[in-house]
């Protein structure tokens, strides 16, 4: 697998996201994924705000989430399905504003797909739209992927057999995710101004259709969830 970051100019809130993608990339090849930080994409939708206080950011933040809990460092939230701090909502290289996740990620991916397919002539084609996490009793941060278009996202094992016959029960492999895990570490976290990348010769499933909540677990279902509800409370 090949990762290139591309470097960029600054992109300003209102910019043209499907002219500034196209004016860095001459081509692009078949069998291959475009990478998008989800920031750029907020900026284009002017996915903005300043908050003056704490109080107006917590009131931001709560109506950004589906759940939010405060602790002693960030706020912890529950948005489109996914665990994260203070819902997403990102104060570095942002001039002095609060930068939102984008709308609808999934949306733009395959909005963005349609008109760089067109554009470049290509058929097999891959959107992925990155943000960056944290893990639970990790330290630092990684990729996650906020939408994606064009590739499937889950690779699913079970009923496999192993190398040994066995048959697996449970076992898929996050593509999307560690597909921007990959990207992510590549295009970096500070002043590298790399909001693009392109992936190829990557052993994905490329698709017309996907299944946005192919990723998702019910709350009730995720294995963790008992062990966090258990943990000492000190």
């Amino acid at each position: 697998m090949i990762i290139r970051p591309i470097k960029t100019r600054v992109f300003e809130e209102g910019d043209d996201l499907f002219a500034f993608i196209t004016y860095y990339f001459r081509k692009i090849p078949e069998k291959s994924v475009v990478v998008i930080t989800s920031k750029i994409v907020a900026l284009a939708e002017k996915r903005t705000a300043v908050a003056d206080n704490v109080q107006t950011k917590e009131k931001l933040i709560r109506a950004e989430s589906e759940f939010a809990m405060p602790t002693k460092y960030v706020w912890l939230t529950i948005k489109d399905g996914m665990v994260m701090a203070s819902a997403g909502i990102d104060e570095s290289n942002a001039n002095g504003k609060l930068i939102l996740l984008p709308n609808n990620s999934f949306k733009t991916a395959h909005f963005l797909r349609k008109k760089l397919q067109q554009k470049y002539g290509v058929k097999e084609l891959g959107i992925l739209i990155t943000d960056s996490r944290t893990i639970p009793l990790r330290a630092g941060v990684t990729g996650v992927a906020l939408g994606y278009a064009g590739f499937r996202g889950v690779k699913d094992y079970r009923g496999m057999p192993d190398i040994f016959g066995r048959k697996f029960r449970f076992s898929r492999t996050d593509v999307a995710d560690s597909l921007a895990t990959a990207a992510v570490f590549v295009m970096g976290e500070g002043n590298e101004q790399q909001p693009l990348a392109i992936i190829e010769e990557t052993p994905i499933e490329f698709c017309d259709k996907i299944h946005r909540k192919e990723l998702h677990i019910d709350i009730r279902e995720d294995m963790y969830r008992p062990l966090f509800s258990k943990l000492p409370k000190h």
